[in-house]
């Protein structure tokens, strides 16, 4: 089975168009946009998240997006399975920045991990000692592959989509699109093709009790 993550940003647009223009419904790509404005988030937040847990590794790291000619830093947390905890836009790259991202992540998960991992930003390492000092922080770029490996599918659909026209715009695509991808897209540990269908069938489940129960 495809990613849903691609069907649902890529490919379908293209789909809904069509289906609906075989019923003799014509509505444009911005109709179909704006659906996805109204109810993704909607979608996003009845959607099953992974228990938090004490033994949990954090890959913590940013990445510089441009919105109007403007630099911007989206900061993202993934925990050793490559789930996405929590992603934050920001205008700074600075140990501000980084506190209000750990602040954040302890909000949403209520536990502290057992160890975070982070890029040579030392940045980290003040908002760290700030906010969680007892717990272990290993800064060394090579260690946090999880994390970097993470941006890479929301680089693709920033060029499939040619770039993003808002701070606000940006944070509720990635509030959808990671929900999704945590979802439909199974854990980095090795399992067999058995597993990863089994794990995409319950998950297309959920996914039609949601969108079932939300309409």
């Amino acid at each position: 089975m495809a990613d849903f993550t691609q069907l649902f940003f890529g490919q379908a647009l293209r789909m809904v168009e069509e289906m609906l223009l075989e019923r003799g419904i014509v509505v444009s790509h911005e109709t179909i946009r704006r659906w996805g404005c109204k109810f993704g988030m909607a979608y996003a937040r009845q959607l099953c998240r992974k228990r938090p847990s004490r033994k949990a590794m954090w890959h913590l790291d940013e990445v510089v997006i441009s919105i109007g000619g403007h630099k911007h830093w989206l900061w993202r947390a993934v925990d050793q399975d490559g789930y996405v905890l929590d992603e934050i836009v920001q205008a700074r790259r600075d140990t501000q920045a980084a506190r209000r991202l750990l602040v954040r992540l302890l909000k949403k998960q209520g536990l502290t991990p057992r160890r975070i991992v982070t890029d040579k930003l030392r940045s980290y390492g003040a908002a760290r000692r700030e906010v969680m000092p007892a717990v272990e922080h290993r800064s060394h770029k090579g260690l946090n592959n999880r994390a970097e490996n993470s941006h890479v599918p929301l680089r693709k659909r920033e060029r499939m989509m040619q770039g993003f026209r808002s701070v606000g715009g940006l944070q509720r695509f990635i509030s959808i699109f990671s929900a999704l991808r945590n979802l439909f897209v199974p854990t980095h540990q090795k399992n067999s093709a058995l597993a990863i269908h089994i794990h995409r069938i319950r998950a297309m489940a959920q996914w039609k009790a949601v969108t079932g129960a939300t309409a």
